[in-house]
């Protein structure tokens, strides 16, 4: 996966984040928005590690490991490196997400189980994995990027549509399970976001995306950013099981 940068030492100030999927599109704005709120930010990449760490003066530079999510012994060695540099994670953001689209009759078992890997599974494996020590210190923040595809649906993405959709009831259940430890756990619905992963679907489809947001535009990720980040404050403690729409309207009234 290529070199593994990260900071030097031990750094102990501001509390410890850790974003999946955080080399690009949402995930990367998110931990910039982190570390420039003072977090000690880690992130996650398959492909590809940031260009840059640093963030604004006087923050702590991103630590990014190679992780892929659907290998249990990734995600481990992954938490491992976090508590090792910073600390127990206080603060997960789970946003790895991939697609593998195409109508259901020519859709592989192999294309569906991929998306449900990724999108699923990596899911409940970091969530687990994160849970347990922030029951321990009755304190966390976990908050799961969804989609508002898992509301409206759409053609060809049935796999993604469905993984999706599963995130609002395994975090409000996972909620339920740790509402009374102090941990929270809430799902953002981004809409039509301007990234990587809405450019492979094409001009015309985004135009046509575009056309039916209320708002006329697709958003950018630094606004689902900022929705995550104030889900992950300290003062959203009595927030919990929400789904959070950062979508223009487009999903409205779901």
């Amino acid at each position: 996966m290529g070199k593994r940068p990260r900071p030097v030492g031990r750094v102990s100030d501001g509390r410890v984040a850790l974003v999946t999927g955080g080399s690009r599109g949402i995930g990367l704005a998110v931990a910039r928005r982190l570390q420039a709120d003072g977090y000690r930010v880690a992130i996650t990449w398959r492909k590809a590690a940031p260009e840059s760490l640093a963030g604004p003066e006087g923050t702590v530079p991103l630590l990014a490991i190679p992780c892929d999510v659907t290998e249990p012994d990734d995600v481990e060695r992954a938490f491992a490196e976090v508590e090792a540099f910073f600390g127990n994670v206080e603060v997960l953001v789970c946003s790895a997400g991939t697609t593998e689209d195409t109508l259901l009759l020519r859709m592989t078992d192999e294309k569906w189980q991929r998306v449900l890997d990724t999108n699923l599974t990596g899911v409940y494996r970091t969530c687990k994995r994160a849970a347990g020590r922030m029951i321990r210190a009755r304190y966390g923040r976990i908050v799961l990027i969804s989609s508002v595809v898992a509301y409206l649906g759409s053609a060809g993405q049935t796999n993604y549509a469905a993984s999706k959709a599963a995130l609002v009831g395994f975090g409000r259940s996972l909620a339920r399970e740790l509402a009374g430890r102090e941990v929270t756990v809430n799902i953002v619905t981004p809409g039509v976001i301007d990234t990587d992963m809405t450019a492979v679907l094409g001009t015309d489809r985004v135009s046509s995306l575009v056309a039916m947001v209320p708002a006329g535009r697709a958003g950018a990720p630094e606004e689902v950013a900022c929705a995550v980040a104030w889900l992950a404050a300290e003062e959203s403690a009595y927030v919990t099981g929400a789904v959070l729409p950062v979508d223009g309207g487009l999903g409205m009234g779901h």
